[in-house]
Formats: structure tokens, C-alpha cells, sequence
């Protein structure tokens, strides 16, 4: 299992710092050792690569339009197999009361 991070200042501007100190922040005061990456948009024309795909492949895309949905907050998760596929979309503002699920998510995954 691997968590990775990519910091995001579109959301009022919460991340104006660079990359640098993002990740000592996150060292010094979270014990974080994932891997950071580079500062990118996950929302917008200008939406990395990988949210791009992110979004569109999972429940972030609304069946009834085929539209897909932004991110409105940090911290959104997205929990994929070992083949890439996106097995769900955990969005931040409900992560509290999605803890359990996403724990069992993950032991499912890694069985």
C-alpha cells in the first residue's frame, strides 16, 4: 500500500507556501513519509493528469450526465487496486465518518 500527496492551492489559497516547505511541514509537524509531490490543480482547465483521471473514473462522475464533479475541498481521497482502477472516492468533508469504511476498503484490497 503507498499513500501519496499532492499539495493544492485552489482551495483560498491554503497551500501558498513552496513545495519545499509543504513537505518539511508536513514532516516536522505530521510525521508524514509519503511521498509529496509537486504543487498542482486538481480542478479547472489546468487539472493535472492524474485528478483528471481520478475524477473521471470514479464516483466523482455523475452517471445521469457523465459530468464530473470538482473537488471542493483539501484533502480528498481516492482509494485505487493494485491495477490502478479506482475503487472509490472518499470526498474530505465527509472523511470522519468514512474512517471505518475506508479501513475496510483497504484490508479488502490488500488480502
Amino acid at each position: 500500500m503507498e499513500v501519496l500527496a499532492f499539495p493544492c492551492n485552489q482551495f483560498e489559497e491554503q497551500e501558498p507556501r513552496c513545495e519545499l516547505d509543504i513537505k518539511n511541514f508536513a514532516k516536522n509537524n505530521y510525521q508524514a513519509t509519503f511521498p509529496m509531490f509537486s504543487k498542482i490543480d486538481v480542478n479547472g482547465p489546468n487539472a493535472h493528469d492524474v485528478y483528471k483521471f481520478l475524477r473521471g473514473n470514479s464516483t466523482m462522475r455523475l452517471p445521469e450526465s457523465n459530468e464530473v464533479r470538482a473537488i471542493e475541498w483539501n484533502f480528498a481521497h481516492f482509494l485505487l487496486d493494485k491495477d490502478g482502477k479506482v475503487v472509490r472516492a472518499f470526498p474530505p468533508e465527509e472523511e470522519a465518518k468514512y474512517v471505518d469504511v475506508i479501513e475496510e476498503e483497504v484490508k479488502k484490497l490488500l488480502a
